[in-house]
């Protein structure tokens, strides 16, 4: 990759603010492990902040249109989980720095830039999620009014097992995804 190009510089950023969080990373920082000067920063991004919106957007774009195919299987409550699972596990499998980065992001407080650029995000999957339980309410009388609930729930736990992942606790697979959907579904006395 060249040092001037926009990939780079997405790729720096993604590096930084992976590892030392969006506010404990300064342009001149990003500048210099992307080998660029600032204009040129700013030629592509306008700013940090924007900078921040184009790796967002670089990265989620291609996680909900993945979610939103897996989302499509609604017939079946459990197969349903099981891709919307799985497609979270592939994702944070292929861009686990990313996936870590705006795991931070999604506790970040609640004033701070992070905070607001995933909110859309953040609202986007959970509205997914929340409408595949909605739906299964139709078939299942005791979820009704329950779907945000359960839909957050089990967006929870798919960044628990996501964040144990990356902290070298356990291996995101098909096994993985099947016996945390069964988890989720039955409980943990079954």
């Amino acid at each position: 990759m060249e040092p001037g190009n926009r990939s780079n510089i997405l790729e720096c950023a993604l590096r930084l603010f992976a590892a030392h969080g969006y506010e404990g990373v300064g342009i001149q920082r990003i500048v210099e492990a992307a080998q660029i000067s600032k204009p040129t920063l700013y030629h592509y991004f306008g700013s940090k902040q924007g900078l921040l919106a184009a790796l967002l957007n670089t990265y989620y774009d291609p996680l909900y249109q993945s979610l939103a195919l897996a989302a499509a299987h609604n017939d079946d409550l459990p197969v349903t989980l099981n891709t919307i699972t799985s497609a979270y596990f592939r994702f944070a499998n292929e861009h686990p720095v990313f996936y870590r980065m705006q795991l931070a992001m999604w506790f970040a407080p609640i004033d701070s830039e992070p905070y607001k650029l995933t909110m859309p995000f953040r609202q986007q999957q959970g509205e997914l999620i929340k409408n595949v339980f909605q739906q299964a309410a139709c078939r299942f009388g005791d979820m009704r009014e329950r779907d945000r609930v359960y839909g957050a729930t089990f967006l929870g736990m798919i960044h628990t097992y996501i964040g144990m992942a990356l902290n070298g606790h356990v291996v995101l697979d098909e096994v993985v995804a099947n016996r945390a959907v069964y988890q989720f579904m039955h409980g943990i006395f079954v």
